[in-house]
This record gives C-alpha cells, sequence and structure tokens, in this order.
C-alpha cells in the first residue's frame, strides 16, 4: 500500500462537493483517525461528529465509500488502496461537512410512540419480568440500539418515502410492544400502524445488514406488523 491516503472528504452543505486531502498512513488507522487528523493537521474548519472513539456511542457514523458506518469502527486497510470517500450520512439534512441534523431522525421515535409508558399505579409492587418469557426474549432482540441513524441511512424506504418512521423508531416500538410494564400499547399500535408506518416495509433487510449491534430491525418491524394487524382485528388500532 502507499505511505499516504487520498481522502475525499464532503465540504459544506447539500450544495457542497467533496475536497481532497492527503494523509499519512499509519498502522491500525480508522476512518475517524483520518477524518480528526484533516481537523487538527490540514483544515481546522472541518465539521464532523465523534465521542468515545470506542466503538460504543455511534456519534462518528458517517457514509464511507458509499455505506454507513461508524468511522471509529472502520479500518483504513481493510477498505483497499484506493481513494477513500467520507460524506455524511444519507437521508439527513446536512449541516456542514460530515455533520447532519439527527432531530428528524428522532422525531420519527416519538411519533412511533418510543417513549416508555407507566402502567402501574404510583406505589404499586414492581411488575415481574420473567428473563425467559417469549415478550422478554423479543425485547431482548432489539434493545441494544443507540440511535445512532446507520440503518435509516441505509434504508431505501427512507430515500423513497421521507415520511417513513425508519427502522430505528419501529425497532425501539416493538420493544416497548414486548414490555409487560408498558401501558402505551393501543396509542403506540395505532402510531405505527399508518401509511408510513410498519407495514410500508418492503423487508429488503438493508437495515439488519448494516447494523453496527448486529440487530434485525426487519424482523422487529414484522413483529409489528402482526401485532398491529392483531389489535385491528380486535378493534384497537
Amino acid at each position: 500500500m502507499s505511505a499516504t491516503i487520498e481522502a475525499r472528504i464532503w465540504r459544506g452543505g447539500a450544495a457542497g462537493k467533496f475536497e481532497t486531502f492527503s494523509v499519512p498512513r499509519r498502522e491500525s488507522q480508522t476512518v475517524l483517525d483520518v477524518v480528526t487528523f484533516i481537523q487538527r493537521k490540514l483544515d481546522p474548519t472541518l465539521s464532523y461528529r465523534f465521542a468515545c472513539r470506542v466503538g460504543m456511542c455511534g456519534s462518528c457514523a458517517m457514509t464511507v465509500n458509499g455505506r454507513p458506518r461508524w468511522t471509529c469502527r472502520t479500518h483504513v486497510a481493510r477498505l483497499g488502496d484506493g481513494p477513500l470517500t467520507v460524506e455524511p450520512l444519507a437521508n439527513l439534512p446536512r449541516i456542514k461537512d460530515l455533520a447532519v441534523d439527527m432531530a428528524p431522525f428522532f422525531d420519527k421515535w416519538a411519533k412511533a410512540g418510543g417513549k416508555f409508558v407507566p402502567s402501574a399505579a404510583e406505589g404499586a409492587d414492581f411488575a415481574r419480568v420473567e428473563p425467559e418469557s417469549e415478550a422478554r426474549r423479543q425485547a431482548d432482540a432489539g434493545i441494544e440500539c443507540i440511535g445512532c441513524a446507520v440503518c435509516y441511512s441505509a434504508c431505501d424506504l427512507v430515500s423513497w418515502n421521507p415520511d417513513y418512521l425508519g427502522p430505528a423508531a419501529l425497532n425501539r416500538a416493538w420493544t416497548l410492544v414486548n414490555d409487560v410494564r408498558d401501558g402505551g400499547q393501543e396509542a403506540r399500535l395505532s402510531a405505527v400502524a399508518g401509511d408510513a408506518g410498519c407495514h410500508a416495509c418492503h423487508s429488503q433487510q438493508s437495515c439488519r445488514e448494516h447494523c453496527p449491534k448486529s440487530l434485525n430491525p426487519t424482523a422487529s418491524i414484522a413483529g409489528l406488523k402482526r401485532a398491529s394487524l392483531r389489535a385491528a382485528w380486535k378493534g384497537g388500532a
């Protein structure tokens, strides 16, 4: 491999363009290392987000060579010797350079009923959640989502229909549907059953393929489809 990396970095907002930088190649170098080197050594005006640098927070997610990824976990050596192209996540408004506006993403969590609604009266005993119950296993399968928006960026349906709630919001709704302590089921199932909800999903599984946590939002969405249909048959949604 060459001693330097040709890094094409998106600059500006939606009407911006790529700018090319030459970055020294180093051992065990990540894409986030490359972006940080550019900001610290070559152009301090470069805007981007990161926090933990160890694959826990998800805030460093960007589009790398056309694929949404956590840049702190993406090693340059595994991408080959060609040019490195880094741009913001797709399907979200571009603020500046590599930073996007996450508000529409989290607004859809609210629209999908992603807030826990306590069902027990004040002073009631703790709800018993059986670890081996089917509902608990269903919730466990999706509960590790940290809201990085990689699946949202990878979703073709979000690209086609900006109103679509998206895999992360629907996955969150599914974990709450399976939470025996939650009291907002009727409103939640009604929210995810609309034209922009779970039934719009084409089950192409891009969210599952790209999820850095190896979650399967497609399966969660399929569960919501079944649950919302059952609620409709019973007159509850």
